[in-house]
């Protein structure tokens, strides 16, 4: 994994999104990113949307009732996506990072235990099941897509979420899953704090301790003609 070496790693704050249209906007971000391009990290929230992932199983979709339903290229099973839960993008170049998908997930999953470790809350990731949980309640998901050795999908952490859609499904296709976020356990904080708070725990369980950072301007990038290098 690349270590200390001076990155720009350009981070994105895009407020609320449509799905749909930051879906494939990450697509479009790998497809023509090449050797020179810079990685990013998109921090967001949704609209209420449930995600299914590539291998999902419709039995686990109970009743959605008035909330769409996507199907979409990562991993995983059925989740849900609303207001007051924090999107976490890496749109990276794990081969030129040298690090595996495995470090990324565990990156991923560590930096939500720090910062939940700030609010005193015990947290941790599981072997047997990708996320984090606080006891046996789910704080924080993880979804990845790899696609020409580059990373997208990602992360999405329940900050003051509506947890009722949940029942809706059987969350990542786990039927007795309950949902929790970081303000049923006691912590109060705004989405946008969080991101900023949870960007230096994610940078550097990523071993990108010297990176500099560029703040984006809150709209989806316009993707540039691909290049390849």
């Amino acid at each position: 994994m690349t270590n200390g070496t001076e990155l720009t790693i350009v981070t994105r704050y895009l407020g609320r999104q449509e799905y749909v249209p930051l879906w494939h906007a990450m697509q479009e971000f790998t497809d023509a990113r090449g050797s020179a391009t810079a990685d990013e990290i998109w921090f967001t929230e949704h609209p209420p949307v449930f995600t299914m992932g590539l291998n999902a199983s419709k039995e686990h979709l109970l009743a959605p009732g008035d909330i769409p339903v996507v199907q979409i290229d990562r991993g995983g099973q059925v989740t849900f996506h609303g207001p007051g839960q924090l999107m976490i993008y890496p749109l990276l170049d794990l081969r030129r990072l040298r690090m595996g998908v495995r470090t990324l997930v565990t990156a991923l999953e560590q930096s939500v235990v720090d910062l939940a470790a700030e609010y005193g809350i015990t947290a941790a990731s599981r072997a047997d099941a990708p996320g984090v949980y606080v006891a046996s309640e789910k704080l924080a998901s993880v979804g990845l897509r790899i696609r020409r050795g580059c990373s997208f999908h990602g992360m999405a952490l329940n900050i003051d979420i509506d947890i009722e859609p949940f029942s809706r499904i059987n969350p990542c296709g786990y039927a007795e899953l309950r949902m929790t976020d970081f303000k049923r356990l006691g912590a109060s904080e705004q989405l946008q704090a969080a991101w900023q708070k949870l960007l230096p725990h994610l940078l550097h369980h990523l071993g990108l301790r010297t990176a500099a950072i560029v703040t984006g301007d809150g709209k989806l990038p316009t993707i540039a003609s691909p290049e390849r290098g």
